[in-house]
């Protein structure tokens, strides 16, 4: 029989909406037929998958996939879908994942070109447009440094659209360690502020943006901080040509990105 919303497996998976419950676990909920596909397409990544069983139906190459993969595959109850879903019209999957994070020695050791650093951000569905966008542009690695927002929030994860399981994912309480670890690999650190000194479009004629850059990304409401800001090596603004007083955080971060990805290609 499906299982139901009492159903123990069902209770233990519905308690990593909580994020203490996810530290605690090192695991995580992906929702959906296109996130559960890509965290397939990473080994060892999905530990169990929950569907429908029309859903499972539907997506018979997902349930197959994963079985193949000897990762459990467990009818469940529409009620049960419900209760491990956080969204109002769920697709039928859920799957279990566990926690994708990579140092951040490793992540750079690798030479990444592009990296983005979520510095403070603590909108989950901002993170996860950004995630989104970096992966888009090419960047190997996502910072999330200080007190940024779990990127394994339910919000972060559907925001991302697959592309969590893409790119390293790094979480290091200390923005200055990462900016210094990240100059250290032979990143130059360029710093979104709508303040900066630095016009992107000039800096990209300039040619300045070819090289292997870290981008340092504030919140939404407070940006980043002033130490951070006076930490990179450039401050540098997107120009507004209109009337519009700002751009949001995902919009700036995907002109800056692809400004970056543009230049280095």
């Amino acid at each position: 029989m499906p299982f139901t919303p009492r159903t123990p497996r069902v209770v233990a998976a519905r308690r990593l909406q909580r994020r203490r419950d996810r530290e605690a676990t090192g695991r995580f909920l992906a929702e959906g037929p296109q996130a559960v596909r890509e965290a397939l397409a990473r080994p060892r990544t999905v530990l169990e998958l929950f569907g429908t069983p029309t859903a499972l139906d539907r997506h018979a190459d997902l349930a197959a996939a994963a079985a193949g993969a000897d990762v459990p595959v467990s009818e469940v109850t529409d009620e049960a879908l419900a209760a491990l879903a956080e969204t109002v019209a769920p697709q039928g999957l859920v799957a279990v994942c566990q926690h994708l994070d990579v140092p951040l020695a490793a992540a750079l050791s690798r030479g990444p070109q592009l990296v983005a650093v979520l510095a403070g951000i603590r909108d989950p569905g901002n993170a996860g447009t950004v995630l989104r966008t970096a992966d888009a542009a090419g960047a190997a690695a996502v910072v999330f440094a200080g007190e940024a927002v779990d990127p394994y929030n339910g919000k972060c994860v559907r925001s991302s659209a697959g592309s969590l399981f893409h790119v390293d994912v790094v979480r290091e309480r200390d923005p200055a360690a990462v900016v210094a670890a990240a100059r250290a690999a032979g990143l130059v650190v360029l710093a979104a502020t709508g303040y900066g000194e630095a016009d992107l479009d000039d800096l990209a004629d300039a040619g300045r943006l070819a090289a292997p850059t870290a981008w340092l990304f504030g919140s939404e409401a407070h940006g980043l901080p002033d130490e951070l800001i006076a930490a990179a090596d450039a401050r540098v603004r997107v120009p507004l040509h209109g009337r519009a007083e700002s751009l949001n955080l995902a919009a700036a971060a995907a002109v800056c990105l692809y400004a970056s990805a543009r230049a280095q290609r």
